[in-house]
């Protein structure tokens, strides 16, 4: 099973992380709560890397297409989710799900890693 409940959500002190009714749901499945402070940055240090490529690309296609940035924000999280990261040497989509993400190209088209993953529309 990939997915799992995790033993610990880390958090800053945002309201909706100390919210009684959160509490009582992390509590209800045995997670234990851990908070950083929001001032010492380098405690959160992936997710401000992450926050920092995001808003990058969200600029970066901002200045292309002139329209809003929630138009634009699931192209850029799609290119960030599905980009190869150095630091793994695979994207966040294959360590998530265990296989590449299919491109839309590839969805019409015969290849064969579509034909044998069984999704190839000559073999069903």
């Amino acid at each position: 099973m990939r997915f799992e409940i995790p033993e610990i959500v880390i958090s800053d002190n945002s309201t909706q992380f100390i919210d009684k009714q959160f509490r009582e749901y992390l509590e209800g499945l045995s997670i234990l709560q851990k908070f950083i402070s929001i001032e010492h940055r380098q405690t959160n240090g992936q997710v401000e890397a992450a926050n920092k490529i995001i808003l990058k690309g969200l600029k970066k296609m901002l200045d292309k297409s002139k329209g809003s940035w929630a138009d634009e924000f699931g192209s850029v999280l799609w290119s960030y989710r599905t980009s190869l990261q150095t630091s793994t040497e695979e994207s966040h989509f294959r360590i998530t799900y265990g296989f590449e993400v299919v491109i839309p190209i590839e969805v019409g088209q015969s290849s064969p890693r579509r034909t044998l993953g069984g999704h190839d529309e000559d073999t069903e």
